[in-house]
């Protein structure tokens, strides 16, 4: 039987503006697939991992492949695992952190484009990276990865 896909992530926060809004960096995957999805494309950044990987290290080498710099320290929040709407089981973990999102650097992936061209073309597996406050994260972030964000909200308190 084939394992189901997993991936892990890091959630990164900051608190910003005078009022200190809670606001996390979603990236926005590349590719002419996406190229023109908002609502509901965006993600966390992650990446899959096999078995011989502890997921909290495959969160923390994606961050810096899919963004170009390493993550911040500190101790990692745990948020758990959810299920997307795909099967796939995303683990990820909160930091708190600033990114300059003008400086993102992604790594590429191959992909045949157009379709049936015979033509390979190099594409940055994500296109941007931006900051949100929470409500603008829900609406944009992949459904069943807002529920990380509710849980980062919890456990950072009012």
């Amino acid at each position: 039987m084939a394992t189901r896909a997993r991936s892990a992530g890091i959630v990164l926060y900051r608190h910003a503006g005078a009022d200190g809004t809670l606001e996390v960096l979603l990236v926005h995957p590349g590719g002419p697939l996406w190229a023109r999805r908002d609502a509901g494309a965006w993600s966390v950044p992650k990446g899959e991992y096999d078995d011989d990987e502890e997921p909290l290290s495959a969160a923390l080498r994606e961050f810096e492949e899919e963004l170009g710099a390493p993550p911040p320290g500190g101790e990692p929040l745990d948020l758990g695992e959810v299920r997307q709407k795909s099967g796939k089981l995303v683990h990820a973990w909160a930091l708190a952190g600033d990114l300059d999102v003008g400086a993102v650097l992604s790594n590429t992936f191959t992909l045949e484009w157009p379709p049936r061209s015979g033509r390979m073309r190099e594409f940055p597996e994500i296109d941007r990276a931006e900051w949100f406050d929470l409500a603008q994260a829900k609406e944009r972030i992949i459904p069943a990865q807002a529920e990380l964000l509710d849980r980062l909200q919890a456990a950072l308190g009012p």
